[in-house]
């Protein structure tokens, strides 16, 4: 689920920043054609706008990103934008093994869900640790909270294997396999995948196209998380193209 100038200005009067860290800040803005989050579009299958920032020194980090979406409105909610929080600290267990812990928090400011019958506040707060080696990153985050509004989810789980792979010429290929475990609410637990083809032109501008699915099917009974009113489906397999610029 990625960052503006006011978030680090806020960052700055809370004294999480340093004054002297602008040359360690990276901003990105960017373009998709559907926001798909653990393989689940978030925008109702339609495009959306995202920008972030990132801040660095040594092995620790801090950012924010945001972008808009639907699907906490299609849910009876009253919210269209996310805004996540996160930091943490990477580096080296040994040559060639890195590691990577943090704690990332997922914002939807006013979205009332949780006065929704069925559904929990849409707030989510996951801690996550991972191990890097060569091109393979093998990552768990586990929810401290409720997951995406779903009641009694505390310590769900998501567990994925990515790579990415440098192909010459500024293209790179990152395949991907995660499965979510949504605690107490099994009927809704997936796996996802992507493939995804990235085109660096070396001037801070990327491209990409993913192909991206999961196995999900919808639920008959209760509530359909993963379908828009429309009885769109959420989860169905589909190709995004993005385009993202990083200064």
């Amino acid at each position: 689920m990625k960052k503006t100038i006011l978030a680090v200005s806020a960052l700055v009067a809370l004294g999480s920043l340093p004054s002297a860290a602008w040359a360690d800040l990276a901003f990105n803005i960017g373009a998709v054609t559907d926001y798909r989050y653990r393989g689940i579009s978030q925008t109702r299958l339609k495009p959306a706008i995202q920008g972030g920032i990132d801040y660095s020194n040594g092995g620790l980090y801090l950012g924010t990103w945001a972008s808009n979406i639907k699907w906490i409105k299609d849910s009876g909610g009253d919210d269209s934008v996310e805004l996540d929080l996160y930091g943490g600290y990477k580096g080296e267990i040994t040559k060639g093994l890195g590691y990577d812990v943090g704690l990332l928090t997922y914002q939807y400011p006013g979205n009332k869900l949780g006065d929704v019958s069925g559904f929990a506040n849409a707030n989510t707060t996951e801690i996550y640790g991972a191990l890097s080696f060569g091109p393979a990153t093998l990552k768990y985050s586990h929810s401290v909270s409720n997951l995406f509004g779903f009641v009694d989810s505390k310590n769900s789980g998501y567990l994925d294997l990515s790579a990415s792979f440098d192909l010459g010429s500024g293209f790179s290929l990152a395949p991907h396999i995660g499965h979510q475990s949504v605690a107490h609410n099994s009927a809704y637990s997936y796996t996802d995948y992507s493939l995804t083809l990235t085109k660096d032109f070396g001037n801070g501008l990327a491209l990409s196209v993913a192909a991206i699915g999961t196995d999900n099917k919808k639920v008959a009974g209760v509530p359909a998380y993963y379908y828009a009113p429309t009885d769109k489906s959420l989860e169905k397999a589909t190709l995004v193209v993005g385009a993202k610029y990083t200064f």
